[in-house]
């Protein structure tokens, strides 16, 4: 069902808009022609009303910033398509755009296809990549199924990275490697709003036209990457050994190799640590790409030799930059199941978690097994997604005779058709972005 969100909650008139509804009772004052009282009367009550209704308007209000938040909470559900009418107070905003970046490796061709699928919009961008420990035939197999596409080659905002990387776990090469795929989407399609990180064995649990509808009322200088400066163990087994990734300079992926010195912790910027997966700024990438102050490569130096360095490369150069360690929003927008406490890898998540990754809002989770049941649970009662297609959005506009593919023929792409999805990713942004949490959480 469609959302219809353009409206602001009904609001009390003010006292004074109250009292000036009897003005035309009022005595006159000396010297007032009393035929001129209710012209007067009613023309002072909708000069006050017009400036009470536009103020909901001003960049300064809330309501301004979080429209759609506000006839969330504030006001009966938004799913009532025939009663709403649209306000000539607040208008739509425009759609973002996102950049993906999906990698993957040796045999995760197909999940790699199928997690496009579910992501796939015809607004956004999408930088495939599997590494180069998948064979020549893999990497070309699907390079030939995204070229063949017909709404893939038909849109053209889907790219591969043919010239595969080696990623060795752990190491810098995946830093290596983001920075490439940002680099690739700043060059050729660069007016996207936000880049988003995701390998192909993570997959989303919301529509695009409910993560594009709910971003589309966030300011677009918000980074949402999981950090903290409170590194613990982390200092001795990750910061203070000095490693070697393999991946730099061969051809074959390896283990990281310790070299037996250890070094001290720096002390020109401080060290934070978070998840690997993020979701960041246009403008943050960009500096991270330009780095006009010198401080992204500076940090990018000492993370080649770190261990896990996609826990902290980001998270460090953002909390260190004063123009942006206050525009992080404390999440990484996933759902992952860690053990207590949590070791190296998450598990694998299964039909019996689909109701704490529903609960949870995020609109991301993982990790899943190639094919495993809850990847379809998902896509037929959260994405409404049949086999091998993409997702149903607003965009959609061919018709459906026959069982035929309505995405096969593409509309208007700022037509969102967001559902439930929404109502849950909205959830969890407004918390997120709420006083309480917020600044509390950031770069601390």
């Amino acid at each position: 069902m469609d959302i219809k969100h353009h409206h602001h909650p009904r609001t009390k008139a003010p006292a004074t808009m109250k009292s000036l509804s009897s003005f035309v009772h009022l005595r006159p004052p000396p010297g007032i022609d009393r035929k001129w009282i209710i012209p007067l009367g009613i023309g002072s009550i909708i000069s006050l009303a017009l400036l009470f209704l536009t103020s909901f308007s001003a960049p300064s209000s809330p309501l301004f910033l979080f429209p759609y938040f506000s006839s969330l909470y504030l006001h009966s559900p938004v799913f009532a398509e025939s009663k709403l009418q649209s306000s000539p107070f607040s208008p739509l905003p425009t759609p973002p755009r996102l950049a993906y970046l999906i990698s993957g490796s040796l045999g995760d061709g197909d999940i790699l296809k199928r997690t496009l699928l579910a992501l796939y919009h015809p607004r956004n961008y999408y930088v495939v990549h599997l590494d180069l420990e998948a064979p020549e035939k893999e990497r070309a197999e699907l390079k030939a199924y995204l070229d063949s596409h017909q709404l893939f080659s038909k849109v053209g905002n889907v790219r591969m990275i043919v010239k595969a990387n080696l990623i060795t776990y752990r190491g810098p090469t995946m830093v290596a490697n983001t920075l490439h795929a940002a680099a690739i989407l700043l060059r050729e399609a660069g007016d996207w709003d936000w880049f988003i990180n995701l390998s192909a064995s993570d997959y989303p649990l919301v529509t695009q036209d409910d993560l594009l509808h709910v971003f589309s009322y966030l300011m677009k200088n918000l980074n949402f990457i999981d950090h903290t400066s409170n590194i613990g163990w982390k200092e001795f087994h990750r910061a203070r050994p000095v490693i070697v990734d393999p991946g730099l300079s061969m051809l074959k992926k390896g283990d990281l190799l310790q070299i037996p010195q250890r070094r001290s912790v720096p002390t020109a910027f401080k060290l934070f640590t978070g998840s690997a997966w993020m979701m960041l700024s246009h403008s943050f990438v960009d500096y991270c790409i330009w780095g006009w102050d010198n401080l992204p490569r500076t940090v990018l130096m000492y993370y080649a030799n770190f261990v896990s360095s996609p826990e902290g490369y980001f998270h460090t150069v953002i909390c260190n930059a004063k123009e942006f360690q206050n525009t992080t929003v404390n999440h990484d927008l996933h759902f992952i199941s860690w053990d207590n406490p949590p070791k190296q890898h998450p598990h694998f998540l299964t039909v019996d978690d689909m109701t704490r990754m529903i609960d949870s809002n995020a609109p991301f989770a993982r990790k899943f097994l190639k094919d495993d049941p809850i990847l379809d649970k998902i896509d037929a009662e959260l994405l409404f997604r049949s086999p091998n297609r993409v997702v149903p959005g607003g965009w959609c506009i061919a018709p459906t005779t026959n069982g035929s593919d309505p995405c096969m023929v593409v509309g208007n792409t700022t037509l969102l058709r967001p559902g439930r999805g929404a109502i849950r990713l909205g959830r969890l942004t407004a918390s997120l972005l709420s006083e309480n949490n917020f600044k509390p959480r950031q770069c601390k």
